[in-house]
C-alpha cells in the first residue's frame, strides 16, 4: 500500500482503523501514512467524500452514528489485523457551556460509546476539544469513560498541545486511548519549546497572493476578497499587533464600545517567528481573528490553513472542475485533527499493540 501525499511506515501494517465522524480524513490520513490500513470512514457531511476518499484509499459512507449497525460496523475490519475504532464528535456543543436544557448533539458521543461496547475493537480513541473534560463538571467525558471502562477497556487521556507535536499553531486538544489489552500509550511530543515550528517555516515559500485572487498552479492557494476598508485596515496592522495600533478612523464602532475592547486579536496578522493561532473554521476570513498573512495584504489562503493544519501540502479537498466554496472547505480544514497530532496517536497505538496486541 501507498500514500498519496506523503511516505508510509514500512514495517508492515499494525492494524485496520475505522474512523467515525471522519470528516475530510485528516485522522485517517495521519494512521495512514504511519502504516495502518484505512477501512472506512463514515460522516453527515456529504462535501467531505471526495477528500477523504481521494486522500485515504478507503471509502467513505455517508451516515449518522446513530444509525450505524454495530454487526456491519464489524465487518469493516479487517479480520486478520488488530481493530482500531477512531472518532473525534463534533466539538461545537462541547465548546461553550449550556445555557440550559441539554444539546441533542450530546448523543453523538454516547452513541460512540454503545458503538465501543457493542463492536468491542482492540482499540479506540477519540480526539477533542480540552473544554469537553470540563463540560458541565466533566459528567458528559465521564460517563464516556465509565462506559468503556465498563465494557472492558482500560482508559488513558491527556491534554495535548499540539505546539510539542510539530504542528505550526497554538492549539490544545483532549486525546484518548483506550485498549482491550493492557495500559495504552499515550502520544509522545516531538519537538521541544526551542523546535517549535513557526508560520514561516510552513508558509514562507508560498507564492505571493493578492486579496481575492488563486494561484494558477494550485487553485486552494486562493485568498478571500477585502473590502476598500478591510484593506485600509491590514495596511494598517503589524504583525503581532492589533486594531488598537490603527488610527482611530478604522476603528470599527463594536470596538469602540467597552464590551468590545477586549477582542484585541480580531483583524490581526500573524507573525512569521510564531506559530499561528487555533485555525478555525472561518480562517479564511481577516475579521474572524488572526488571520491576516504576515506581510501581504490579505487573510491566509485555504492551502494555508491546510497547511497550518498539517495537511500535506497536495491534499485534495475538492474534485477537478468544480466549484470551490471558501466556507465548505474552511470548515473542514478548521474542524480537522492537525495531521501531525494523528500521526503522533497513530504511532502510540503502535507501540501498544507491539507489546500487548492480539497473538
Amino acid at each position: 500500500m501507498t500514500a498519496r501525499n506523503g511516505h508510509l511506515d514500512q514495517n508492515g501494517p499494525a492494524g485496520t482503523v475505522v474512523d467515525l465522524f471522519c470528516g475530510a480524513g485528516a485522522l485517517s490520513h495521519g494512521f495512514l501514512l504511519e502504516g495502518f490500513p484505512i477501512a472506512c470512514g463514515y460522516d453527515l457531511d456529504e462535501a467531505c467524500r471526495f477528500p477523504f476518499e481521494e486522500n485515504n484509499e478507503a471509502p467513505f459512507v455517508r451516515r449518522d452514528v446513530a444509525e450505524i449497525d454495530p454487526a456491519a460496523l464489524s465487518q469493516e475490519f479487517s479480520s486478520d489485523l488488530p481493530r482500531i475504532l477512531t472518532g473525534c464528535a463534533p466539538c461545537q456543543p462541547f465548546s461553550r457551556y449550556s445555557q440550559g436544557h441539554e444539546n441533542p448533539k450530546w448523543r453523538l458521543l454516547r452513541d460512540f460509546a454503545r458503538l465501543v461496547v457493542e463492536v468491542q475493537p482492540d482499540i479506540v480513541t477519540m480526539e477533542n476539544v480540552p473544554q469537553l473534560s470540563r463540560f458541565r463538571g466533566g459528567c458528559v467525558f465521564g460517563d464516556f469513560v465509565a462506559r468503556l471502562r465498563e465494557g472492558g477497556y482500560r482508559v488513558r487521556w491527556t491534554i495535548a498541545s499540539c505546539l510539542d507535536f510539530g504542528v505550526p499553531q497554538d492549539r490544545s486538544r483532549l486525546v484518548l486511548i483506550a485498549s482491550r489489552h493492557g495500559e495504552p500509550s499515550l502520544p509522545q511530543p516531538t519537538h521541544t519549546a526551542d523546535e517549535r515550528v513557526t508560520v514561516s517555516q510552513t508558509i514562507g515559500d508560498m507564492p505571493p497572493l493578492a486579496a481575492g485572487n488563486s494561484d494558477a498552479s494550485d487553485r486552494l492557494h486562493c485568498a478571500s476578497g477585502l473590502s476598500e476598508m478591510n484593506l485600509a485596515r491590514i495596511r494598517a496592522s503589524r504583525p503581532g499587533g492589533t486594531w488598537r495600533d490603527w488610527p482611530p478612523g478604522l476603528v470599527a464602532k463594536c470596538h469602540r464600545k467597552a464590551t468590545g475592547r477586549g477582542y484585541a486579536s480580531v483583524y490581526g496578522r500573524m507573525r512569521w517567528d510564531r506559530p499561528s493561532p487555533t485555525i478555525t473554521t472561518q480562517f479564511h476570513g481577516f475579521g474572524n481573528g488572526r488571520f491576516g498573512h504576515p506581510e501581504q495584504d490579505r487573510a491566509i489562503s485555504l492551502r494555508e490553513g491546510a497547511m497550518l493544519q498539517t495537511f500535506p501540502r497536495s491534499y485534495a479537498f475538492v474534485r477537478p472542475g468544480e466549484p470551490l466554496h471558501f466556507a465548505t472547505v474552511g470548515r473542514m480544514i478548521g474542524n480537522a485533527v492537525p495531521v501531525r497530532l494523528a500521526r503522533a496517536i497513530a504511532r502510540a497505538i503502535k507501540v501498544h499493540l507491539e507489546e500487548y496486541g492480539p497473538r
